[in-house]
Formats: structure tokens, sequence, C-alpha cells
């Protein structure tokens, strides 16, 4: 019986070539390959792989060291299962154990092009979703995620705060979005795909500045400053194309030095950061820059419909009990800037708890900014002094991991752990900053709000 032909539109040949792409460890890869080929690297899976990923421009691009350890380890497959190796795999890593010479050194510093493939779910009505289902983002980062570099490298954080924006894009559609420590640019090139109003990235490294910019050309973005420099073309064609897409902005913002001036003259709606909550010594700058992101100079509604007066319970402190039993869900605003408990009410499930918003029966909610932050909580500690710090600066902080769950547009993706990641809401509790003195004064008593490990 003919093995069956792979097709690289549709899963797993799919998640093969999009694992490929995003450089995903050789042991992802070899699992995608026998899941291809129904347990085996069969000879079809191999061709499969020669065509889709080795011979082609993918391939020819691809960071050498990369290929040489992939075909090596996927060569050993095959034959520890006796089976056939093809003859161009077998040529095609003589080649690389011939030309490259490994070096610690040279692959530690390498920059090299991921691409990450956000792979929407078949008959997906989102906006975000792009009419081939499959959004690919090309990236220039580093391999080298703990030696330096790390503004440089994709951290799991950041493609969860993408998927997040792709997944809702209702909440970001139109507003002025501003990232705090962008890296590579990943959150703010989907921000642009979802017709954000305006993004503004930001980042205390001039090296990742740099970095970042080289990402928003290869996503056919350009920061604002050299928005007609494009080589080679009529100024007016690139204003026309620069018209239809977001506007975005890239500035060096240490957080130490941020001023107050320099920070509230761009007044977001929306404030996003993905793993800025990891040295402890930073925290006190990152909560002033956040406090003064949130305050906004004009006045923020905060009228509620009289009908819906002590129906629903402000969630301060976020704990889903019983959601998956339909007994508590939340509800957000297009504006991102609450969430509010709502009992389960006719099937309705978190992802179409926005239609509820704005009609008879839900609480209007104030227009106030609000920040989206992701991080991995990898010090208890730490993420306890980001939590003390904020109270004393007046901010509230809500966990919404539970409540709005992004789909999963990473599938192939085996290293990323979603289950490590949590997603909070800040925003500034009354619109208002306590003074240096009160801060100093609140920063002294013990805080109301903790974390501790799970068991």
């Amino acid at each position: 019986m003919a093995e069956p032909k792979l097709d690289p539109t549709i899963p797993p040949g799919l998640y093969l070539i999009s694992a490929f792409l995003s450089m995903e460890p050789t042991e992802t890869l070899l699992s995608l390959s026998r899941e291809c080929g129904g347990g085996l690297v069969t000879e079809g899976v191999q061709r499969f792989i020669w065509e889709h990923c080795i011979s082609n421009e993918a391939g020819e691009k691809g960071y050498g060291p990369y290929l040489k350890n992939f075909l090596k380890k996927l060569i050993s497959e095959v034959e520890s299962r006796n089976g056939t190796v093809l003859d161009e795999l077998y040529e095609q890593c003589g080649y690389y154990m011939s030309s490259l010479k490994d070096n610690g050194l040279v692959k530690g510093s390498a920059r090299v092009c991921k691409c990450i493939s956000f792979l929407f779910p078949d008959a997906c009505e989102l906006p975000s979703c792009p009419k081939s289902s499959n959004l690919v983002v090309p990236l220039h980062c580093s391999l080298n995620m703990l030696e330096g570099d790390t503004g440089c490298s994709v951290w799991p954080s950041s493609l969860f705060l993408s998927e997040f924006v792709l997944s809702f894009p209702d909440i970001f559609s139109n507003k002025s979005c501003f990232e705090v420590g962008s890296g590579v640019g990943l959150v703010g090139i989907c921000l642009s795909h979802v017709k954000a109003s305006q993004v503004i990235l930001s980042d205390g490294d001039l090296s990742t500045l740099s970095n970042m910019k080289i990402n928003l050309e290869l996503n056919q973005l350009s920061a604002e400053t050299n928005v007609l420099e494009r080589f080679g073309e009529d100024p007016n064609t690139v204003k026309a194309d620069m018209d239809n897409k977001s506007t975005v902005k890239c500035f060096h913002l240490p957080w130490e030095s941020a001023t107050e001036s320099e920070l509230q003259e761009y007044l977001p709606d929306i404030i996003l950061g993905a793993d800025i909550i990891y040295d402890p010594s930073c925290l006190p700058h990152l909560v002033r820059v956040l406090g003064i992101l949130l305050k906004q100079k004009k006045a923020c509604s905060q009228t509620r419909e009289e009908s819906c007066k002590g129906q629903f319970q402000e969630a301060k402190h976020i704990g889903v009990n019983g959601a998956s039993e339909g007994k508590s869900l939340f509800a957000y605003d297009l504006h991102g800037s609450e969430c509010i408990t709502i009992q389960k009410r006719n099937g309705i499930d978190p992802r179409q708890a926005v239609e509820l918003n704005g009609g008879s029966s839900v609480a209007r909610l104030k227009k106030c900014p609000v920040a989206y932050i992701a991080s991995v909580i990898r010090n208890i500690d730490t993420f306890n002094c980001f939590l003390k710090l904020a109270e004393a600066a007046n901010l509230e902080i809500a966990d919404i991991t539970e409540a709005l769950v992004p789909l999963n547009l990473l599938p192939y993706m085996q290293s990323y752990n979603r289950s490590s990641l949590r997603l909070f809401t800040v925003k500034c509790n009354k619109g208002q900053l306590p003074s240096d003195s009160e801060r100093k004064e609140n920063s002294e008593r013990p805080g109301t709000l903790s974390f501790s490990k799970r068991s």
C-alpha cells in the first residue's frame, strides 16, 4: 500500500514545517516527524522534510549548526529502526559535517531568523485571522537566552501575550497601545496586525531596540521616523502603504531615568509587558513607569448603569471557582479596563462574555487605561515584592489567566509551556497616584496581596 502523501498546509505536515521554521528543539522535530509517519520516520516523511524544510529557501537561509544537529539525529533515528535514509539527507549532513565546526562562542552569540507561525483553527471568524489561517512572523533574534542579549530572544511570555492579542483583537483594535520592554517586537507586530490605532514600543537596551527595528522591517512595518526612507521606493507609495497600517513608534526607555513629562505625552489606552517582573532592583522603577502611564490627565467615566448596582462583585483578587462547572466567569469591557465576576447563564463562556458589555444587564465599566502583564513567576518573593510596590503606588492587580484564555495558536511548539504563564491586569486605583511621601508610607505597610507556590 502506497504511503499517503503529506499536505504542507494541514497538520501534521503543517506542524512539522512550522516547528522547523521556529527552530523548535530537535526532539520536537523528531516527535512531529514520527507523527507524520504514523510512528516511524518513513521515506515519505524524509522526502517531505527534504522538500519543505532542507532543500528550499527555508533551508538555504537556515542556521547551519541547527540543521546539522537535526539531520544527524534524524539519520540516527531512521538507522536505529533499520530504515532507509534518503541519499540527499546523507549528502547534506556530510556537507554540514565538513563545512561547519563546533564553536561554542560562535553559537552562543549567533543571531538567526526564526519564523513564528500563528495557526488559527478552522472556520475561525476572528478579524485577526488571515485568509490563510496562518500568520507567519519572521524575527531576527538571538539563540542565547541567558548570557546577555535577553531582549533579543523570544521568551514564552511574549508568545503568550501575542496569542492573547490575536485571540481578543477587539480589546486592542483602534486603541493606543504602549509596550514596556518590547524585546524582539513580537507583541508590537501582533498589535499592528489587529489594527491598534497606535503602537508604541520601548526598551531600555539600545542593541535590543536596534534589533526590534530590524524585525519591524522584516514584517513590512517601520519605525515612524524612518517611514519614508525605504530605499528605492517612491515616497508617495511608501506613505500610502503605511497609511493602511498602524503607526509604530520605537524609542529608548530606561525605566530608572524615565520622566513623567516624557511618558504622559503618550496617554495610551492600553499598556503591555511580557516577562518584565524579574529583577527586584528594577521593580520600583517599573512600578513608577506603570503608574505614570496608567494615570490619565483626562477624567475617566465611572458611570455604571443603575439597573446593575449591587449585582456584580469587582474582581480585585481573581480566583475562578468552579468555572468549568459553570459557577462563575468573567466579563471585560472592550477597553479592557476592568474585570467583573458574572454568573454563567445560557452556556456563555469567557470568549463570548464580551458580547454582553454595553447591554442592559451588564455594568458599564470605567474607561481608564489598563496594563496587561504576562509573566512566568519564577521567584515568588520577587513577585510578591512587585505586588507590595504596586499596592503602595495605588495600583490594583488582578489575575485574569483563567478568565480570558487565549486560543492555542502555537500547537506545534512543544517547548512552549503555557501552564507556567500568568496574565495580570494592572490599573490605577481611582485614577490617581499617591505622592512620594504617601508611597513611602504605604510601602512600609504589610501587603494585602500575595502569591504562593502551588502544591
